[in-house]
């Protein structure tokens, strides 16, 4: 939203002057009206014409610690008793993010015209997700709005460690996997070329390990442009395609199902369900909208398709075991766990439990992770060495052995 800085006069006749977010020059003298404040001169702050090329692309959008670090600060200041707009004013000023910071003021505007807290937060939904919402209008109506924030807080800083853990858990792999790729392509378009002239002027039968090799390496000296044009078309393929509702549906079952990688990210995924699930029963949120809230926080469709079944099962009466153990993704402990925590009123805690549980898990899974990949990278290296050992290397032995014969 754009930013404009005005001269006014007040009730009194002394001069103002400010800067204030919204959609026009209109906008801010009605802004102003209303605060009894006569506007003199607005113009738009320069370099406020529109978003720039990071923020069209995307590239500054709010991450999950620019999230904590606005949580931590509302929390410090709805506990010290600071009023929402001075203090949204004072972090709008040192937010470092922009994007952020623009969703500050407007919701600061948002404030000033009446609206409450969460609903205007809810008016951001790239920024804030449903879970915060949700969590801030149930402090908002309950008059804890400090504690909201607080657990908020909490909840971010354990769903970025989960992620980060997912991220180092998948890194790894993609890293060597993409460097054998490159390796290859290395191999085929600028080495063997080489290699295949030396065998030429010898006029020798070759191997067939070493024709076909060659054979590669030609349609991709000759077509590598329309290798690069192929794989960009394919992942621009299956990024349009992870948009559609069936596309994310079976890609992110496929990632939960992968080898090695799948079981840690299903564990990863179901724990920031249980953190966000337990986090929204001790604030006092409804257990239907829990579930609704906490399947768009686990940001995978094919689990957030579980929860919205488990909402569904609670709907006609069933216990959230039950439903659970239905949905077929979690372990026979874990219903256990939930079985107790139904029968003995603690949920909450026992919820707790399986968020720390799973969390456990994945942090010893990515810990011994270079243990499970370093033997299938150094078998399929191995591969491809000895490939590349009797297409090449072989025929020079021929060679050598027909000259020193000769």
């Amino acid at each position: 939203m754009p930013r404009f800085e005005y001269v006014a006069r007040d009730s009194g006749g002394n001069r103002v002057s400010g800067a204030i977010d919204a959609g026009s020059v209109d906008a801010v003298a009605a802004q102003l009206s209303d605060r009894g404040v006569i506007p003199i001169e607005i113009n738009q702050r320069a370099g406020q014409s529109g978003p720039g090329l990071r923020r069209r692309l995307g590239l500054d959008h709010p991450s999950r610690d620019d999230l904590v670090m606005f949580s931590r600060q509302m929390y410090t200041l709805t506990r010290a008793g600071v009023p929402l707009i001075r203090g949204l004013t004072q972090l709008a000023e040192s937010t470092r993010n922009p994007v952020l910071a623009d969703t500050i003021r407007a919701i600061i505007v948002d404030l000033e015209s009446g609206r409450e807290l969460s609903g205007a937060l809810a008016r951001y939904p790239r920024v804030f997700s449903p879970l915060y919402v949700a969590m801030t209008r149930v402090g908002e109506e309950s008059g804890r709005l400090q504690e909201a924030f607080e657990r908020l807080t909490r909840y971010l800083e354990s769903e970025r460690d989960t992620v980060r853990q997912i991220k180092q858990a998948v890194r790894y792999p993609a890293i060597v996997v993409i460097a054998i790729a490159i390796a290859i392509f290395i191999l085929m378009t600028y080495v063997i070329p080489v290699f295949a002239e030396v065998f030429e002027r010898f006029d020798a039968e070759l191997p067939l390990m070493t024709r076909i090799l060659i054979g590669v390496s030609n349609f991709f000296a000759a077509y590598w442009w329309a290798i690069v044009l192929a794989v960009g078309g394919a992942w621009y393929g299956l990024r349009a395609w992870r948009r559609t509702e069936n596309g994310a549906l079976r890609f992110d079952r496929w990632k939960l199902q992968a080898p090695i990688i799948g079981d840690i990210l299903l564990r990863g995924t179901l724990s920031r369900f249980a953190r966000a699930f337990s986090m929204a029963q001790r604030s006092g949120v409804p257990i239907l909208q829990a579930l609704n809230v906490t399947a768009a926080a686990v940001d995978n469709v094919w689990i957030s398709r579980r929860v919205l079944a488990m909402r569904d099962g609670i709907e006609h009466g069933e216990a959230l075991s039950r439903t659970a153990q239905r949905t077929g993704v979690f372990t026979p402990l874990v219903i256990q766990m939930i079985a107790v925590g139904e029968e003995s009123g603690n949920l909450d805690d026992m919820v707790e439990e399986v968020a720390d549980f799973y969390e456990r898990e994945v942090e010893y899974d990515v810990r011994n992770l270079g243990t499970l990949v370093e033997p299938i990278l150094t078998i399929g290296v191995a591969i491809l060495v000895f490939i590349l050992a009797l297409g090449i290397f072989l025929p020079m032995w021929d060679l050598g052995a027909v000259q020193l014969g000769g």
